[in-house]
C-alpha cells in the first residue's frame, strides 16, 4: 500500500513545529520529529482513504492527486492530535470533511483528477421480469 501524503507534506501545511509537538514524545521540551509515529498517523490514514478510493479508482495512482493528499494529511493530522482532537475545532473539522470527501468519492458524487483517466463505470445489467399466466386476456375475455 502507498502512503498518499509524505511527512514533508505535513510540515509544508502545519509547520515543523506542530509536528514536533505531536511527535516527540521522549525529549522536554520536544525537539524533533519522530519519524515512526509519523509514518504510522500517514499509514494509518492513508488507508483509510484507500478504503474509500479503491472501490472506485484502480490504485496504486501514478500520481496522487493534490486534492487527496490534502485530506490524507488531514486525516493524519487528526489522528496526531489523538484526543486533544476534540478540543482543537478546526483539527476535528477538517478530519470530518476530508472523510467526508472520501466517502463522496466511494459513492461517485466526486470524481478524481487522475491524469484523465476516468474511473470504470459499472456495467449495466437487464432487467427481466416473470409471473404466473395471464388468466384474463382480450381473448379469454371476448364475449363478456
Amino acid at each position: 500500500m502507498e502512503d498518499f501524503a509524505t511527512k514533508q507534506d505535513l510540515i509544508d501545511r502545519f509547520g515543523q513545529t506542530e509536528l514536533v509537538q505531536l511527535t516527540d514524545r521522549t525529549n522536554r521540551p520536544p525537539t524533533t520529529v519522530d519519524d515512526t509515529t509519523v509514518s504510522q498517523a500517514l499509514g494509518d490514514a492513508s488507508a483509510l482513504a484507500s478504503g474509500y478510493v479503491g472501490k472506485i479508482y484502480q490504485l496504486p495512482f501514478a500520481e496522487v492527486p493534490p486534492a487527496l493528499v490534502k485530506s490524507v494529511a488531514d486525516i493524519a493530522r487528526y489522528y496526531l492530535h489523538g484526543r486533544r482532537a476534540e478540543k482543537d475545532g478546526e483539527v476535528e473539522r477538517a478530519y470530518k470533511e476530508a472523510v467526508g470527501w472520501l466517502k463522496d468519492i466511494a459513492r461517485g458524487v466526486v470524481q478524481l483528477d487522475v491524469g484523465g483517466v476516468p474511473p470504470a463505470q459499472p456495467e449495466g445489467g437487464s432487467v427481466q421480469i416473470s409471473g404466473p399466466q395471464r388468466r384474463f386476456s382480450r381473448d379469454t375475455l371476448r364475449g363478456m
